[in-house]
């Protein structure tokens, strides 16, 4: 388990077949290296949070009136409140401890086993 498994936006990459299988590189990996060219990347969450150097939008001073990640969170379907659920988690208990969990998990989110998480 690891950091990097962990999108920009709150997704979990770690349960994914294609992350496993390197065929989906993720939000992180190889932009510091050089790889990657973060001004080819389309996704707003993730150049933002590259650019700041953050780990994902969980770390950042402007989390909640975020217009950009709000509006994704707000977006229909069900994955998308699990991601903000998994980023308020991460802000509440650190990675460490979301790790932990999304560890047991089989899918992309799962159950928090805190009282008052989903």
């Amino acid at each position: 388990m690891s950091i990097r498994e962990i999108g920009c936006c709150g997704a979990y990459c770690g349960t994914c077949s294609a992350f496993k299988e390197q065929a989906c590189k993720g939000c992180k990996v190889g932009y510091e290296s050089g790889k990657r060219d973060i001004l080819k990347a389309k996704c707003k969450i993730k150049i933002c949070c590259i650019c700041k150097k953050l780990q994902s939008c969980a770390d950042c001073s402007e989390y909640s009136t975020c217009s950009v990640l709000n509006d994704f969170y707000n977006k229909n379907g069900y994955k998308y409140k699990k991601y903000k659920q998994a980023t308020d988690y991460i802000r509440t208990y650190g990675y460490d401890a979301f790790l932990e969990i999304a560890d047991k998990w089989k899918n992309a989110h799962g159950k928090y086993g805190k009282e008052g998480w989903w």
